[in-house]
């Protein structure tokens, strides 16, 4: 599980079905020096399946690979990254 900053909304021309109704965004994935500052000057995104409503600058944890599409089992989801958690403090003491 990984750290991230929300930095927009991802929005889709054409999807496939299993996106239907789906919530994307772009999350920048943070490192420790990153979350002492909680920024980051990188330009690399992940898409971010987002089911819990998260806004541009909330910190979020996330799963990515086989692990992100376990909540949607037994349904098949191509996501590569799930919202798992909305972080309100990080306490890095």
């Amino acid at each position: 599980m990984r750290m991230a900053k929300v930095v927009g909304t991802i929005t889709l021309n054409q999807s496939i079905a299993e996106f239907e109704a789906a919530t994307l965004k772009a999350v920048v994935p943070l490192d420790l020096n990153d979350l002492y500052q909680q920024d980051t000057d990188s330009t690399d995104f992940l898409v971010l399946w987002d089911e819990l409503g998260t806004r541009n600058g909330d910190i979020v944890a996330l799963s990515e690979g086989g692990e992100a599409a376990q909540p949607f089992r037994p349904a098949i989801k191509p996501v590569d990254a799930y919202n798992a958690a909305i972080l309100d403090h990080i306490d890095l003491s």
